[in-house]
């Protein structure tokens, strides 16, 4: 008896340890949900100790104008949203007209609120960087500091092709930020805004970079980011985890005006760049070589024998240019500029333009198969000079329609349009349709080359493309005013 009871124990013993064996294995995964939520939670970034660092270099910046130029531009529509409207390129919408005003004599005239935007602080002794755009078209710049204290400001340059511009207020001892380096910034990684939407004051927003190198402008690759900016944001800092500014606020994808989760900034090493040149000479200059370019697309590269896609095509080159005197041709693809190489074409501009002008440099072209360095020297960007137009034929040249399955119908060149245009030989174009109007040859073009043959007269127009592979893409090189270019011509099958 004793024994079937020591016996019984023992199996609610062992049933009770299984129970609660099971029990603790069925408990560990909720156990490690939550904890793995907690540590998700501590992972959060807290914004307030960036807020205290940087917020007092932040400014706010309002521009005035004269009352009769705002007349002009809205009468009696709210300043912050004229400011959201021309920001954008939205037109005004309709309003109330206002009752006349009673004329003031010109010495009266009050400069009037224009528009909003924000700032931070670049020196402590009153150098202000901000957006080109916030300042434009200014009498009066203002600018608030946190502490409530108001300045005149006086602009010290502003570039419109970066949009940086630098102001300057007479006070010393104020909060400068700290500058970050671009190339450490990694997609993912949180960052902050601070600036002064729709007037708005030292407001925080904050979200995560999207992308870096964005090619929404010649001379610069924005860096987009979710952070909500809306108008009035322009000109303030994009501020990472470590109180460093990154960037400037520049620019919205909107469809509406408003924010749609994609905001671009300006790198603060190219603003940074710029604002040097604002403050030594109130300007900024940049380099040039003469050249109009292109994407290399997968087809170009094949048809020039080029085993990658990647570089700039160079489809025009500006006669008497430093790129013409050093002697890159229509048809190059440019891969390297001063050893850095050039994987997409919005590269080189970028590149050359942030070169000295009257430097020398180097500059690295695909050839026939194959690599060739070119020493070039820098001119100063400059308006392009315009074309000049082709002497009228004097006689009737011998014609051609060879190339009518291209869509081309060439002709010789006369005597005076050859002394015109300074050329031994080519074909004229006299009508383009098809193919060759898609690759953007005009009537009155002179065709130089073909399929890599040069071409100086019908009968070599004739026998090279006799010679060019239909199935493939047909390179072109031809004259237009002033203006040596390249052409990629895609026969139709």
């Amino acid at each position: 008896m004793m024994h079937n009871i020591y016996w019984k124990r023992l199996r609610l013993v062992a049933l009770a340890a299984a129970m609660a064996g099971t029990s603790a294995v069925s408990l560990l995964p909720v156990q490690a949900a939550q904890a793995q939520s907690a540590a998700t939670v501590r992972a959060l970034p807290d914004f307030t100790d960036l807020v205290e660092q940087v917020g007092p270099s932040v400014v706010n910046i309002r521009t005035l104008e004269k009352a009769s130029s705002r007349a002009a531009n809205g009468g009696g529509v709210d300043e912050e949203m004229l400011e959201f409207f021309r920001r954008f390129g939205l037109p005004v919408p309709n309003v109330p007209r206002q009752g006349p005003r009673q004329q003031k004599p010109q010495q009266d005239e009050e400069a009037q609120p224009r528009g909003v935007g924000s700032g931070f602080v670049l020196t402590s002794d009153g150098f202000i960087m901000t957006n080109a755009h916030v300042v434009e078209d200014a009498d009066e710049v203002v600018v608030t500091l946190t502490d409530k204290r108001e300045f005149k400001a006086r602009i010290v340059g502003a570039d419109k092709r970066t949009d940086v511009a630098v102001v300057k207020i007479e006070a010393t001892g104020l909060p400068a930020v700290k500058l970050g380096d671009t190339g450490r910034l990694k997609v993912g990684e949180w960052v902050m805004a601070i600036g002064s939407p729709f007037g708005l004051e030292n407001t925080v927003t904050a979200g995560i970079v999207s992308a870096k190198q964005r090619d929404t402008g010649d001379y610069l690759p924005f860096i987009q980011t979710d952070v909500a900016i809306n108008p009035g944001n322009s000109g303030g800092p994009l501020i990472n985890m470590r109180g460093e500014v990154v960037g400037i606020n520049s620019q919205i994808y909107s469809r509406s005006g408003g924010f749609m989760g994609i905001s671009f900034a300006i790198p603060i090493d190219e603003a940074v760049r710029v604002s040097e040149q604002l403050r030594a000479t109130g300007r900024v200059s940049r380099g040039r070589i003469g050249v109009q370019i292109d994407q290399v697309s997968k087809e170009v590269a094949e048809s020039l024998g080029l085993p990658k896609a990647q570089g700039a095509l160079v489809r025009g080159v500006e006669t008497g240019s430093p790129a013409d005197k050093a002697g890159v041709e229509p048809g190059d693809i440019i891969v390297r500029f001063d050893g850095k190489t050039i994987e997409k074409s919005a590269d080189l501009p970028r590149l050359v333009g942030n070169t000295k002008p009257g430097s020398r440099s180097t500059v690295t072209v695909f050839r026939r198969g194959a690599n060739k360095d070119l020493a070039i020297t820098i001119a100063e960007i400059e308006p392009e000079a315009s074309a000049r137009k082709g002497a009228e034929r004097e006689e009737k040249p011998k014609g051609s329609s060879a190339g009518q399955s291209l869509g081309l119908v060439v002709s010789e060149l006369t005597a005076a349009q050859k002394k015109e245009l300074k050329l031994k030989g080519g074909v004229r174009v006299d009508a383009v349709s098809d193919a060759a109007a898609r690759a953007g040859l005009r009537e009155g073009d002179v065709i130089l080359g073909i399929a890599n043959s040069e071409v100086g007269s019908v009968k070599e127009f004739e026998a090279a493309l006799a010679r060019a592979d239909r199935s493939k893409t047909i390179s072109v090189l031809f004259r237009r005013g002033e203006w040596t270019q390249f052409a990629a011509i895609r026969p139709s099958r």
